[in-house]
C-alpha cells in the first residue's frame, strides 16, 4: 500500500509528528514523508493513503498546506483514504480569554484540512487529530510523539 504524508512545519513540531506517524506505519506500508513544498502532483498517483499535517496558524493550516490542497483536482483523491492532523496549543494552557474564545469559535487546522481532503474525493479514515505543543514555538508536550504513533496505528486499523 502506498502512503504519502505531507506536512508543513515552522518550528519542527509538526515535522516531528509526521515522522513519528511515518515510523509507526513503516513496517506495514510503503511510506513517503515530504514537506509540502517538496511535493509534486504525480506523487498523488496510485495512493492508498494520504495524511496531511500542519501547524495551527490563526485556527487554520499554513498557506502552503492550503495551496497544496487547493491544487488537487476535483475528485483527485477518489478511492484514497485520507487523514489529517495538526499541532496546537491547548486552549486550557492559554491565559488569554480572547484566544480561548477564538479557538472555541474557529477551532484548529486539522478539521479544515480533513474537510478539503474529503471535498477532493478522499475517504476520511479517522477524525482529525491535534497534537499539543507547550508554546507557540514548541516544544511538543511530553508523550505527543508516542500518541502520534498510536494514532497512526489507529489509522491502519481503520483502513
Amino acid at each position: 500500500m502506498k502512503t504519502l504524508i505531507v506536512y508543513d512545519s515552522y518550528f519542527t513540531n509538526t515535522e516531528q509528528i509526521a515522522y513519528a506517524v511515518a515510523d509507526a506505519l513503516q513496517p506495514y506500508d510503503n511510506v513517503e514523508t515530504l514537506r509540502v513544498n517538496d511535493t509534486r502532483p504525480e506523487q498523488l498517483m496510485e495512493l492508498k493513503l494520504l495524511i496531511v499535517g500542519s501547524p495551527t496558524r490563526a485556527s487554520k493550516p499554513t498557506k502552503a498546506i492550503n495551496s497544496f490542497l487547493d491544487k488537487i483536482p476535483p475528485n483527485g483523491l477518489q478511492n484514497v483514504k485520507v487523514s489529517a492532523f495538526d499541532t496546537r496549543i491547548s486552549a486550557a494552557d492559554v491565559n488569554s480569554r480572547f484566544l480561548k474564545l477564538f479557538v472555541k469559535a474557529f477551532g484548529y487546522a486539522a478539521k479544515p484540512i480533513a474537510d478539503k481532503l474529503e471535498k477532493k474525493g478522499g475517504q476520511l479514515v479517522v477524525p482529525p487529530e491535534g497534537f499539543f505543543v507547550k508554546d507557540s514555538e514548541g516544544p511538543l508536550k511530553e508523550g505527543e510523539l508516542e500518541r502520534a504513533a498510536e494514532w497512526a496505528k489507529l489509522v491502519l486499523k481503520k483502513l
